[in-house]
């Protein structure tokens, strides 16, 4: 028996890139993300989302096929969402074709039925109303665009592959057979992400404080299990969160947030490692109700 979340949470996220590039923008050459003002970096809410979902296929055997009860990823590689859909048709013996208030009984029923089998559904929601209409639902989990702490200096590398695609590339080289390419790294950033858990969504979607902790395992290990020669080396550095006692919440969230600060040590020098920050939790005089957890 699952049990329900009773507790908003807001959580300060902390993970940093070293020499590598931690997420690409495809409409820049797939250079890392940059506000152009600040010269800060930016990793995208959908890039973390899609490490966790990628957490969760390792972890409850998604990755095969055959996922445990409830722990199925609706949006993965290659899906194609609309047969997902007609999955909960299929399953509850639903005719998408019915209208009036059959249907809409019918909608109810598939958006249950993809919150139940779909762990990403019940935790981050779903616009599922293209074609077989399983609805939409609003997720209880929501991240905010990562920020670095400082500005970040994108570099362009030049790589050499000792290898050619093709015999016209060959000739053409006589026989050298070497491919020039480019790679974009940061060479050290520190990212700050801001979370929240909503426990009204939650009550919704049925994500139980079991997920949650799925979830908190997914922020401590997702970085381990996505290598890649592009990103380099990320790691999860710290998750800092804010439990209310309330599940509408006892403080506002920004407020919240002011208290966790990550300052350089030597602002003259550029960082290259977390060891180069001092991160500090402010827990004097807590607004009522409000308490401090380390997910990470």
């Amino acid at each position: 028996m699952s049990t329900p979340i009773a507790n908003r949470y807001d959580f300060v996220y902390l993970f940093d890139v070293q020499n590598g590039n931690p997420n690409g923008d495809p409409d820049a050459g797939n250079a890392p993300r940059i506000d152009p003002e600040t010269g800060h970096g930016f990793v995208s809410d959908v890039c973390l989302k899609r490490k966790i979902r990628n957490f969760i296929c390792l972890a409850k055997g998604t990755a095969d096929g055959n996922p445990d009860s409830g722990y199925d990823i609706y949006v993965k590689e290659k899906a194609v969402l609309n047969n997902q859909h007609g999955r909960a048709y299929e399953n509850l013996d639903l005719d998408p074709k019915v209208k009036g208030a059959k249907r809409a009984e019918n909608v109810d029923r598939a958006r249950r039925w993809m919150c139940e089998t779909f762990f990403d559904v019940r935790m981050f929601g779903a616009v599922m109303s293209t074609d077989v209409n399983c609805g939409q639902v609003r997720g209880p989990v929501q991240f905010a665009f990562a920020t670095s702490a400082d500005p970040i200096v994108p570099l362009e590398q030049s790589v050499t592959r000792m290898a050619v695609t093709t015999e016209k590339e060959a000739e053409s080289q006589s026989g050298d057979n070497r491919t020039m390419g480019r790679k974009s790294i940061v060479p050290y950033a520190l990212y700050r992400a801001h979370g929240f858990v909503s426990p009204q969504l939650a009550s919704q979607t049925g994500f139980s404080e079991e997920d949650l902790s799925l979830l908190k395992q997914s922020l401590a290990m997702m970085f381990e299990h996505d290598r890649s020669a592009a990103r380099g080396q990320m790691a999860a550095q710290a998750c800092i969160a804010f439990r209310h006692e309330s599940a509408l919440g006892n403080a506002p969230a920004h407020k919240l947030f002011e208290r966790v600060t990550v300052t350089k040590k030597d602002a003259g020098k550029p960082a290259r490692s977390i060891g180069d920050y001092d991160i500090e939790i402010d827990e004097s005089g807590l607004p009522s109700g409000v308490t401090v957890e380390r997910w990470v």
